[in-house]
C-alpha cells in the first residue's frame, strides 16, 4: 500500500500517518535489491573524482561569466552546486581524512 498525498487542514500536502508495521513494508532497503553490484574499483571510482571535479571546474567558470544571461548562468550554478556533492561523497568513498560526513 503506497499512501496518498492528501491536504491538511491548513492548506498544505502531507502524507498520512501509517502505523510502524506499514511503514516497515513501505520502506525498502537497498541492500535487498540485486540491483547494487559492489564492483567498482578505487581507479574508477579516482576518474569519477576527477571528472566531476573537471567539470565543476567548467561551470564554475561559466557561472562566474558576467556576459551570460541569467538564466545560463542559473543552469552552470545549479550543476556546479550538484557537482560539490558528488565530490564530496567520492572523497569520503576514498576515506578523505577532510571529509567526516558527505552529508554534512
Amino acid at each position: 500500500m503506497i499512501p496518498s498525498i492528501v491536504e491538511s487542514s491548513k492548506g498544505r500536502y502531507k502524507y498520512p500517518r501509517q502505523p510502524p508495521a506499514v511503514m516497515g513494508k513501505l520502506l525498502s532497503d537497498h541492500q535487498e535489491t540485486n540491483a547494487f553490484s559492489y564492483s567498482r574499483t578505487w581507479e574508477e571510482i579516482e576518474r569519477m573524482l576527477d571528472k566531476a571535479e573537471r567539470r565543476k571546474n567548467y561551470h564554475e567558470m561559466h557561472m562566474n561569466d558576467t556576459e551570460m544571461d541569467r538564466p545560463q548562468r542559473m543552469f552552470h550554478a545549479r550543476n556546479f552546486k550538484a557537482l560539490e556533492g558528488v565530490i564530496k561523497t567520492l572523497r569520503w568513498t576514498l576515506g578523505d581524512k577532510n571529509v567526516t560526513h558527505p552529508l554534512k
